[in-house]
Parts: C-alpha cells; structure tokens; sequence
C-alpha cells in the first residue's frame, strides 16, 4: 500500500513539474534512457532517504525496494518470511552474485571491520541486541540509512536511531580473499538470537 502510494506521489510530481516547464509529455516510455534512471534514482532517493549518485549500484536499489514489507520470520528465507541474515545473503547473492554465510556472526568473520564514519554503500552493519554476542545485520545504503529484516518486516532504517545507535557493534566490509573463494556452498545454520 505505501509502495502504490509513493508510487502515485512520484506520478503527481512529475506531472506536476511538467506542467510548470510547459513540457506536456507524460509518458515515461517516451523519455530518454537516462532521464528514465534519473527518474528512478529520484524516486528511490525520496523513499530511501538516500541520495543516489551518478555511482550509486541501482541493482542494490532496486533489490531492496523489492523487499520492503516482507515479513519478519526467523529462520523464514522467502517472501513470506525472512530473517536479517538471510535477506542480507539473498541480497549479496542477487546484487553482487556472492553466496556468503548464513548466520549474522559468520558473516561477521568474512569482513574487515569498518568504522560507522568510514561506511560506504553495500557495506555490512553489525549489531548486538541484548546480546554479548552479534545478533543482526543489514546493508549499508548511505546516509546514515541501512536496509534490514526487522521485527517489524524488511525496512530501512537509519544508524542514528536511538535504538539501533545503542547497539550498534561495527561495520564491515567484504574481505577481497573472500570475494574470491566464495563458492555455491552455504550454511544452513541460522541467527540464534530473534532479536531484531
């Protein structure tokens, strides 16, 4: 619902800015590619809070929109239902054709730890929720903002919530030696914690 509402949102400005510039067409199929992608990164921006660039991985994007709403499930791997790590391993698998671990804490010992300043799109963030130990993890978008399976569904969420400030644990990104030995085998184990 909130996706056809945006959607809608999207439409009427458009529209809207058209009128004003005297422009009357109002078929995007007739737009330029790049106006096209323009359009849609503006878009994306407006409903993840992050501004795309002409770098920004569309692909990432477009995934994680896809996903928004799904609902939380633990140890759930499919659109009816799925986990934090999960949605990070379909993430990574579908954008970035890396099949990495099941489990937030496996992934955790495949990165280089990075700081909260030092994050960069596609990078991992890890958190320990009333937990000594890492309990849930999402992907770095920009801004601030990182898309995750909560309790509440898949969202996007922003690193200086008060909640996700408190137990934020460390960013992380991909160690080059596993980029390049990563193969079709995965574990299929599962987050301990449902603490999201």
């Amino acid at each position: 619902m909130k996706k056809t509402i945006l959607a809608i949102a999207l439409i009427f400005s458009v529209l809207a800015s058209q009128a004003q510039t005297g422009n009357t067409t109002t078929n995007t199929t007739d737009k330029a590619p790049d106006e096209q992608e323009g359009l849609a990164k503006t878009y994306l921006s407006q409903i993840m809070g992050v501004a795309l660039s002409a770098t920004s991985n569309m692909k990432l994007f477009h995934f994680v929109y896809d996903w928004i709403g799904t609902p939380y499930h633990f140890g759930g791997e499919s659109r009816k239902g799925i986990d934090c790590s999960a949605f990070t391993k379909e993430l990574y698998s579908e954008v970035f054709n890396l099949d990495i671990k099941r489990s937030s804490r496996d992934i955790f010992s495949m990165v280089n730890p990075v700081g909260k300043d030092d994050l960069k799109e596609g990078d991992l963030v890890f958190f320990k929720i009333h937990s000594r130990r890492i309990s849930h993890v999402g992907i770095y978008l920009g801004n601030g903002r990182f898309a995750h399976a909560s309790s509440k569904g898949v969202a996007i969420s922003s690193l200086d919530d008060n909640y996700y400030s408190r137990y934020f644990y460390r960013g992380g990104r991909l160690l080059a030696s596993f980029k390049d030995e990563l193969t079709g085998a995965s574990t299929p184990t599962t987050d301990e914690d449902n603490n999201n």
